[in-house]
Order: structure tokens, then C-alpha cells, then sequence
């Protein structure tokens, strides 16, 4: 069955809990080129019970503006000497709003006039205020402003929770064997949690589905799930990826940049094939779990960030961590929970039901009239070893879908050939196809682990990795 309407129920519940936390203060952020005028603003806002940060530059408000969400922003417009203009703050503002649209600007002035005046809400400013301002007045048009940014954001916030609610982009799971039950079990009862989890199972067994249907249940729901392929970063850009860098920190480094971490900042984040972190950067991860502190490369700021970590692998953690290719320290962070992912030859009672919903998605997808499986069709599937599992079902189908004239898929449009007659064939395969062979045959006789049907095989993990990737194991 599709356990999607038990998923929306838990999710229901988690954004409930999520509504009901308590709020954090107003967060308004002050930028001017002159102390005196920043410490004047400081202190009658703070009056006001506001939390306040401030800059002097347009990079210290964008740097902000990047990595902090206010409720307001009072920029000037003239932060160069001499300069009367208003281009800086304009320029700036137009910054920002491709930064954050929904963040209310107001912006000041010296040296006031229409013109700019008019320039700057062309620009997206929500209100203007000439020096020296006038108390009352700024005040007013500060609270007015908060008050409509936290409307507008609690009105994003609601349509995503009701678009979550609707099950939009809600994961699939396809389940009724026994075997997928545990799995099932623990995606309900850990995933209102904020607990670490660690993922385990076979390459396509649908690790990548269940740590959505985790972030889908959880309070984080209506933020995004960030996502990153351990295996396909390299580890001279790893730190990069994940926390970010600053300008000039490598030779290509030529503007700030966002790592992974700060882009799930309140929400989730997932590591996909975790056991290929470089042992080099594992310390680093371990410190941003422990803490929630990291820095990006090539500075010295320390940023904070509040993460959940999901997890996977198809590797034995415990044998990479006896080969001291893994920290044991960081697996123990990591596996606060631990669910093991069956693969798709002890699930068989699972096929049907995944064949017939793979051929509803693609048909839909290439728009052909399809209505179901010839019962030989169904004995080839059922018979198939599926060292892919349930990915290469997936790719499978799909080719089915795109051979078959219809109505019904017969067993020559899905392409498999049966362990009974793969080897006495070889001599009428192509070399790609007796490499497929191959790879499959590895894949089985070592239960999906890459690093030991890498080896086997004569070839490195990436190396077997782009493989699988190229045939759709």
C-alpha cells in the first residue's frame, strides 16, 4: 500500500507542534557609515524590546542579509565620503532584494529628494526617512514594516504547510511485505524527532525516499531537505560544498559562497553515501554536528546553524571504521537512530505493486495508454535477481514503457535477461552489455557492497560508481 496518507497525518502533526514554538523577537538590521548615527538608532530601537545587529558597509549587510533573516532593514544610502548621490544605497538595495524579496527595506538619507526618493521604492524600499529623522516617526514606520514581513512570511509558511498538508511532493512508499513493516514503523515514530539517523541498505534499495518521508513527518517540514552526494564531491571542493567559502579563498574563489550547511539551516540535511566523507574532513563535520559551528573556508567568523542529519550508505560502517577509514566518534553521531533498508529480493511480495506503480508514473510521463503487465511479463520480474533493486525496477520499467506498443508490457519489452542463460550468452553480448553483466553479478555475490565488488572487479569505487550510475544499477 501507499503509506502517503499516514506520512500527511504525521506531518500534520509535526507542523502543529512546529506553529506552537514560541517566537523569536523582531530581528532588525542597521547599516550606516557614521557610529554616531548607528549608536542613536541602537538605542532607541532597543528601547522598543528589538533584537538589533549592525554594519557600516554594503558587504557587511549583504553578508548578513545572507546568512541571518531580519524583520526590517534601515540602510543609508551614501556610505563612500563625499559621496551625496545615493547610487551606494541604491545598488545595495537592489542587492538585498535579490537576496531576500520578502525583506522590508527603509531606507535614509542626508541628502533627500524626490528623485531619489522615488528611485529608491522603484528599487523595492518600502519607505523613505530624510535626516535628522524624526522619532515618532521612524518608530512607526519600523513596527509597520515588521508587522507586514512577518505577515508576509507567516503567509509563505502557510501555504507551504498546506501544500505539505495536500501531499505535494510527498514520498511514495510502496510497501506491504512483512519485511518493509520495521521501516515503515520507524519512519513514524522517529520522524517527528529531531534524532540523527543513520540509513542503511543496498545501492536503489530507496534510502533517498525514506530520508524524505523522515523530513516530511518531521517540524522542519516546511523548510527544504538539502541534499548532498558524498560520493560525487571530491574532497579538494568538500569543505566548500559543505560550509561554504569567502572571496579569494582558493584561486577560483572569485565571490562568497553559501555551503550546504547554512542552506539547511532550521530544516535537514542529507548526506548520501556518507562512508565516502575524506577522512580529512570528517573532524569537520564532527565539530558542525557536535556544535553546530562551523567557518567558512578561508575565514575566521564562526557561523551557527541548527541542522537535523539524516544519513546513508551502502557500506559496512563498522568495517570501514576497523580499517580506520571512518571515525568511530562520527559514526556514533550520526546513528542516534539506525534503519536498514531491505533489498528488493526480500521483498518480493513488494513487486507487483512497485511494477504497477512505476508503469502508472512513466505512462503518465510519455503519454502512453498502458494498463498492466502480460503474465509473463510478471514471471520475468519475479524471477529477476534485481542486484539494482528496486532503482533498477525502476529503469527497467521505464524501458518497458518506451518499447512496448501496449496495451499490455510483455516480457521481451523489458529487456532482462534471466542468471539461467546471462553467461552461456556472452559471445552474442556487446562489450557494454557483458559489462552490465559483470557489475551485476559482483553487485549480488557481495550483497551491494561497492567497496568489495570494486575491488573484485578490479576497479576503484568512483570507477564502479559512474558505472552503475551509467547503467542504471
Amino acid at each position: 500500500m501507499l503509506i502517503t496518507d499516514h506520512l500527511r497525518d504525521q506531518r500534520a502533526d509535526s507542523l502543529e507542534r512546529a506553529r506552537a514554538a514560541p517566537r523569536r523577537e523582531s530581528r532588525v538590521l542597521i547599516a550606516d557609515d557614521q557610529p554616531d548615527v548607528l549608536e542613536a538608532l541602537r538605542l532607541l530601537l532597543k528601547a522598543e524590546g528589538l533584537q538589533l545587529e549592525t554594519a557600516s558597509s554594503p558587504a557587511g549587510v549583504l553578508a548578513a542579509t545572507e546568512t541571518r533573516e531580519f524583520d526590517v532593514a534601515l540602510i543609508d544610502l551614501n556610505y563612500t565620503r563625499d559621496t551625496t548621490s545615493g547610487e551606494e544605497g541604491l545598488n545595495l538595495l537592489s542587492r538585498i532584494q535579490a537576496i531576500d524579496p520578502t525583506l522590508p527595506v527603509v531606507v535614509m538619507t542626508a541628502w533627500g529628494s524626490v528623485d531619489v526618493a522615488v528611485e529608491a521604492m522603484r528599487r523595492g524600499a518600502r519607505d523613505f526617512v530624510q535626516k535628522p529623522w524624526d522619532n515618532a516617526r521612524l518608530l512607526a514606520i519600523v513596527r509597520t514594516q515588521i508587522e507586514l514581513s512577518q505577515a508576509l512570511r507567516k503567509g509563505q509558511r502557510l501555504e507551504a504547510e498546506n501544500s505539505a498538508l495536500r501531499g505535494e511532493g510527498m514520498p511514495s512508499i510502496v510497501a506491504e511485505s512483512p519485511a518493509m513493516q520495521d521501516v515503515l514503523q520507524m519512519v513514524s515514530r522517529v520522524g517527528p524527532s529531531d534524532a540523527n539517523v543513520l540509513i542503511l541498505g543496498e545501492n536503489g534499495t530507496g534510502k533517498g525516499v525514506v530520508a524524505r518521508a523522515l523530513h516530511a513527518v518531521s517540524s522542519r517540514a516546511s523548510r527544504p531537505m538539502t541534499i548532498v552526494n558524498s560520493g560525487g564531491v571530491s574532497e579538494g571542493v568538500f569543505e566548500s560544498e559543505l560550509f561554504g567559502h569567502v572571496r579569494g579563498a582558493f584561486t577560483d574563489a572569485k565571490t562568497d559562497r553559501v555551503g550546504r550547511f547554512e542552506l539547511a539551516d532550521q530544516g535537514t540535511l542529507f548526506l548520501d553515501e556518507i562512508a565516502n566523507v575524506p577522512m580529512g574532513q570528517q573532524a569537520k563535520l564532527l565539530r558542525v554536528i557536535e556544535t553546530g559551528e562551523f567557518e567558512r573556508l578561508g575565514s575566521s567568523r564562526t557561523r551557527q546553524v541548527n541542522v537535523r542529519i539524516l544519513s546513508a550508505t551502502n557500506a559496512t560502517l563498522n568495517e570501514e571504521v576497523a580499517a580506520g577509514r571512518f571515525r568511530q566518534d562520527l559514526l556514533f553521531r550520526l546513528n542516534t537512530i539506525e534503519i536498514r533498508i531491505p533489498a528488493l529480493r526480500d521483498r518480493r511480495e513488494d513487486l507487483p505493486l512497485l511494477a504497477q506503480h512505476f508503469l502508472r508514473q512513466h505512462a503518465q510521463r510519455y503519454r502512453k495508454r498502458l494498463t498492466g503487465f502480460e503474465s509473463g511479463a510478471m514471471q520475468v520480474l519475479m524471477e529477476h535477481s534485481w542486484p539494482g533493486n528496486v532503482r533498477e525496477l525502476d529503469h527497467a520499467i521505464e524501458r518497458a514503457v518506451l518499447m512496448s506498443p501496449g496495451p499490455m508490457i510483455k516480457a521481451t519489452d523489458l529487456g532482462l535477461r534471466s542468471s539461467r542463460d546471462g553467461a552461456g550468452r556472452l559471445e552474442d553480448m556487446s562489450l557494454e552489455d557483458v559489462e552490465c553483466f559483470l557489475i551485476k553479478k559482483a553487485m549480488t555475490r557481495f550483497d551491494g557492497n561497492v567497496s568489495q565488488a570494486a575491488k573484485a572487479l578490479g576497479l576503484s569505487r568512483s570507477a564502479l560508481y559512474r558505472r552503475l550510475q551509467r547503467y542504471g544499477l
